[in-house]
């Protein structure tokens, strides 16, 4: 053996992963937002490929829900609104179908992506985030629907309205934190891309989105304040129709659990990071 080869010092590479927030990889995805562009339009070009009416889904889903609640929640149920109910249901339906969409879509997204994400490195999160962003797309072309109901009901902006975009990113906020969590969880229990859409449908009935707060029980009003959507919803509504009333409590709930799922989904989501390319 030569000397060369005995003194040879050789040196190990060793990778960890990162812990804590260090873990959560903002810096690594600034770095790849161009492939965060990338992701998120070809979420926006997947949704409705090869279908026959494409993005007017996006119009239908709520123009339709709307339609059915009217007559079941508005005729049949007697529940009544300040305004005109088929516009007090479908200004929330366009963010609530923001919200419930953003959620089941990242919950799936890591699975869906198994073959790119086994194969190259890149932060994770841009695939769980890509789906939130790309639904701003149909959120947008549903607003264009609620805007025409403002119009042909006569109702025009109130100053507050301003405050509108805020209460969009805060449902988004909470569609990501959850997606954090419920993306992780599935790479290795299936189950919860069938749970997912049974809650968010359970979810929609305990928020005040078919109906105002006004018309829950009072043995209900603790649970329905303590609802994270609900603070979300009527803020909402009462930003862009001037109608009911924002409370600091709901708002706070509202506001808490967001960050609260941001940052813990965040944690969580970093730390199952490390064994997603073996089980997924």
């Amino acid at each position: 053996m030569s000397a060369a080869a005995t003194t040879e010092k050789q040196q190990t590479l060793v990778i960890r992963p990162p812990s804590g927030f260090s873990g959560i990889g903002l810096g690594d995805l600034w770095r790849f937002r161009e492939l965060l562009l990338f992701l998120t339009w070809r979420d926006i070009k997947v949704r409705y490929k090869q279908t026959l009416l494409g993005a007017a889904w996006a119009v239908l889903q709520p123009f339709l829900t709307m339609i059915v609640f009217t007559v079941v929640i508005n005729h049949i149920g007697r529940v009544h609104t300040p305004i005109p109910y088929p516009l007090f249901a479908l200004s929330t339906l366009a963010l609530w179908y923001y919200f419930s969409n953003g959620v089941n879509l990242t919950s799936a997204s890591l699975v869906g992506s198994a073959p790119l994400i086994t194969k190259v490195y890149f932060p994770r999160v841009s695939v769980v985030l890509s789906p939130i962003l790309a639904g701003l797309v149909d959120f947008c072309l549903a607003f264009l629907l609620v805007a025409g109901a403002m119009a042909y009901y006569g109702f025009g902006p109130p100053l507050q309205a301003l405050l509108v975009p805020l209460f969009v990113v805060l449902a988004g906020f909470m569609a990501l934190g959850l997606g954090l969590v419920l993306s992780a969880l599935n790479v290795s229990y299936r189950d919860i891309r069938y749970a997912v859409p049974f809650v968010l449908q359970l979810w929609l009935w305990a928020t005040p989105v078919a109906y105002p707060g006004s018309a829950v029980p009072a043995r209900f009003q603790l649970l329905y304040k303590l609802n994270p959507m609900t603070g979300v919803v009527e803020g909402y509504r009462w930003a862009l129709l001037g109608s009911g009333h924002v409370h600091a409590l709901n708002l706070g709930v509202s506001i808490g659990t967001a960050l609260v799922l941001l940052v813990g989904g965040a944690l969580y989501f970093a730390r199952a990071e490390r064994a997603f390319a073996d089980v997924i």
